[in-house]
């Protein structure tokens, strides 16, 4: 199948997947450039006004979180996008006091989603995952912690576009992301892909909006409690996640050959 074929099978899917009164009519060429013309608060909005309901903003409350967070609550429609936190049941203790703060200071729309297998559970039938030094073993807790429950909680909100804060400066393979990127079946749309730590920082300030209280501990990024660490003077950003041995969760990666259940 050519590219142009697996364009147009994806549009079909996509476009069978709207709202019947919906006016679906998307080339993804076409769109990347518009995007990329826009500012972070105009892609949002696009995705709004094309996607309706079937557009939501994925969060892990984490470092740079409060800036799409933030964008969201400014939207002026009558019902802003779902959003969704993926809840490993393993976050630092500041990130839960971190997110109930900003849900309630920018009144999210909030969809927690959670495995049905509970940490203990877990641990109980595949031991702790995370101090094994196995990537395979790191690969299978994310497909039980992050990737299946987020997957069941698009199908259940019949999602066709999400986006998230990812940026292309944090590893490599996000430095080969554009705005909008076909993946499991879906549109994944990145606001601020080519934002610096810099732009994160002053739009921050310029909106009045909390840290993470881990941020003046010296951490740049934050995932779960054994996962992550401060930057050091070998380890910075990504590299100071999941002991080094990866740089992605999975998340923003095509589909594994094996899939947990």
């Amino acid at each position: 199948m050519t590219n142009f074929d697996q364009g147009n099978a994806l549009q079909e899917q996509l476009a069978s997947q709207m709202p019947k009164d919906t006016n679906f009519n998307l080339a993804l060429p076409e769109t990347r450039e518009k995007l990329t013309r826009m500012k972070a608060e105009e892609r949002l909005e696009w995705a709004h006004k094309k996607f309706g309901r079937n557009f939501v903003l994925t969060t892990s409350f984490g470092i740079q979180s409060a800036v799409l967070l933030n964008m969201i609550s400014n939207l002026r429609k009558e019902q802003t996008p779902q959003v969704i936190w993926v809840d490993t049941g393993y976050l630092p203790l500041e990130t839960y006091v971190y997110a109930e703060k900003l849900i309630n200071q920018l009144k999210l729309n909030i969809k927690v989603s959670q495995s049905a297998l509970s940490p203990a559970r877990m641990e109980a039938l595949y031991g702790k995952l995370w101090e094994t030094n196995s990537v395979k073993d790191l690969e299978k807790y994310h497909q039980i912690r992050k990737i299946n429950p987020l997957e069941e909680t698009f199908n259940e909100l019949k999602t066709i576009c999400w986006g998230s804060g990812v940026r292309s400066s944090q590893t490599s393979h996000r430095n080969s992301m554009t705005y909008l990127d076909p993946i499991r079946g879906r549109l994944s749309l990145r606001p601020i892909l080519e934002w610096t730590p810099k732009d994160i920082f002053y739009y921050m300030k310029e909106n009045d909006l909390p840290q993470h209280p881990l941020f003046d501990k010296g951490y740049t990024t934050v995932g779960d409690w054994h996962s992550s660490g401060p930057d050091i003077e070998n380890d910075q950003g990504r590299n100071t996640r999941f002991g080094g041995l990866k740089e992605e969760c999975g998340i923003h990666l095509p589909p594994n050959n094996e899939i947990v259940n």
